[in-house]
């Protein structure tokens, strides 16, 4: 049977200038059509913008403290019983947190227009640290809906 992860896990190099592996896997998931170096302006330009903004700490401490303000620690799963669709709440394993908190962080980043990337980026991340922003948000109400749905959480086997 075929493999269910690809071995980009395994093979992760962390960056250049921070040495942390979760930049780097930020990074590969900022980059498009393959333009690292783009990505990584765009990474280490959003860094800079907290360095100036944040004096107490390191920015590379602020970004890995945002991602954890943003994972989730369950959601909703769609689960049909008796012909009857549920919404179960169940726990998150850690590689799908990291996933979904880089995604909804991104994806909060990208609707966001009119200024430059790294502007943008930097403002999430600032936000996310201070428990607060669009990301967060979408954080809270996955929590939301897992607590309204807990009723169903017998379905989950």
């Amino acid at each position: 049977m075929a493999q269910k992860f690809t071995a980009s896990a395994k093979q992760l190099k962390p960056d250049a200038k921070y040495h942390s592996v979760l930049a780097s896997k930020f990074i590969n998931c900022l980059m498009h059509d393959g333009k690292k170096s783009v990505a990584q302006g765009v990474f280490y330009g959003a860094l800079d913008v907290i360095a100036e903004k944040v004096t107490d700490q390191s920015p590379i401490e602020v970004f890995t403290q945002a991602v954890e303000n943003i994972k989730p620690g369950i959601e909703v799963r769609s689960r049909r019983v008796g012909g009857a669709n549920y919404q179960v709440p169940t726990p998150v394993n850690s590689k799908r947190q990291q996933a979904l908190a880089i995604r909804w962080l991104l994806e909060v980043c990208r609707d966001k227009k009119g200024r430059p990337m790294h502007l943008r980026l930097a403002d999430e991340l600032l936000a996310a640290y201070k428990r607060e922003g669009a990301a967060v948000t979408k954080r809270d109400n996955v929590h939301r809906m897992a607590d309204a749905n807990k009723a169903f959480a017998h379905f989950a086997w």
